[in-house]
């Protein structure tokens, strides 16, 4: 039987929901997809770090500025992920 971490199972759906970053060690959310961290803002042209300690989620603010967001990787008790449904 395995046990996975929630670092494991939050990297998952984070691999799933980004692409590499070039030259880094994020991933930039996909184009078409959204994610919402724990019911709460839903991110777009986010960029994600995921280490066993936390998630951050950096983005633009409309003025230039980045904004980092921190989550606990062991808090998050759910990752959703919006993309357009294909026919």
């Amino acid at each position: 039987m395995i046990f996975w971490t929630n670092y494991q199972a939050w990297e998952k759906v984070i691999e799933y929901a980004s692409v590499p970053l070039h030259g880094t060690m994020s991933r930039k959310i996909r184009k078409g997809v959204s994610l919402q961290v724990d019911e709460g803002k839903i991110y777009k042209d986010a960029v994600l770090f995921v280490s066993d300690l936390f998630l951050r989620v950096t983005e633009d603010s409309e003025n230039g500025e980045a904004i980092n967001t921190y989550y606990d990787i062991n808090r998050i008790s759910s990752i959703r992920t919006y993309s357009v449904k294909e026919s």
